[in-house]
């Protein structure tokens, strides 16, 4: 599938704020799943500096900082991609990957530590896994999916344009979610029966029929044999050529399109427009 996007964010201050650095994830990956055709990105006003990267997880970045104050400032991406994966399931999972919990060789289980670690989950979220544990006869790839369904099926999906995920404990309680908090409780009730677990954000090609698109979010299990796999729980499948992936992180935070601190004090708004094509 080809899909272009055209993303673009605004800032507005009632007072002029002085910009601290930024980073910017907002160029998708380029892999096997999927690949980049076309991509820009624009700041402006332009900054007095800015560095492509790679961050601790392996995604392009973009650093920038500035050298004035300034009341409004603007980023506008846009990139052309086509998906590939048109089978998210071609892959041989390794012997130790089909009952939980998985088993990962030692090297592998080191470098995957970080997507292993949380707090402890709370009473709730064990039993929210164990009971798809159980639906699932122990097995990973069955868990994975009942798992997947119940989050789909079981909670009510709905739209919050900012703020960071809710913790788990607390969309398992109220039984809604937006996609972000979706996938928390989704990562927590993997790793809580020892699955490594990832956020990703990027897009979804559904957006495109959608009145007032915006970003997605969905959760990657890393399964050997298969490396990281795309789970989608609020529509209850496999990621394949509907998604974009942009940015992926053991911390939610780590995935966010934008991060930054402004230094002073006023009153901030913010605007922002995505325009969305996909098509065979």
């Amino acid at each position: 599938m080809r899909i272009q996007v055209h993303h673009s964010t605004q800032y507005l201050y009632d007072s002029p704020v002085f910009l601290e650095p930024h980073t910017f994830r907002l160029r998708p990956r380029d892999d096997g799943a999927q690949r980049l055709l076309s991509y820009r990105l624009d700041i402006t006003p332009v900054p007095a500096g800015r560095s492509d990267c790679l961050d601790q997880d392996g995604n392009v970045a973009v650093e920038a900082w500035f050298d004035h104050k300034l009341t409004e400032w603007s980023i506008e991406s846009e990139f052309a991609i086509e998906t590939l994966r048109e089978n998210p399931f071609d892959y041989v999972a390794s012997t130790g990957m089909l009952a939980l919990a998985p088993v990962y060789p030692e090297s592998v289980a080191a470098s995957l530590a970080p997507y292993m670690e949380s707090s402890q989950p709370s009473a709730a979220v064990r039993q929210f896994a164990a009971s798809a544990a159980a639906a699932a006869g122990g097995h990973t790839l069955e868990f994975l999916t009942v798992l997947n369904r119940r989050l789909f099926e079981g909670f009510g999906h709905e739209v919050r344009d900012a703020g960071p995920p809710h913790p788990p404990e607390v969309t398992l309680g109220l039984k809604t979610g937006t996609c972000r908090d979706l996938v928390v409780l989704f990562a927590a009730a993997a790793r809580a029966v020892g699955i490594p677990t990832r956020f990703v954000s990027g897009y979804e090609a559904g957006a495109a029929n959608q009145e007032k698109p915006n970003l997605h979010a969905w959760a990657e299990v890393y399964l050997q044999g298969g490396g990281w796999r795309g789970y989608d729980p609020s529509a209850g499948l496999a990621a394949s050529t509907r998604h974009v992936a942009v940015a992926a992180a053991a911390d939610p935070r780590l995935a966010a399109p934008i991060t930054g601190t402004v230094r002073g004090s006023a009153r901030s708004e913010m605007r922002f427009a995505l325009a969305m094509q996909a098509g065979a």
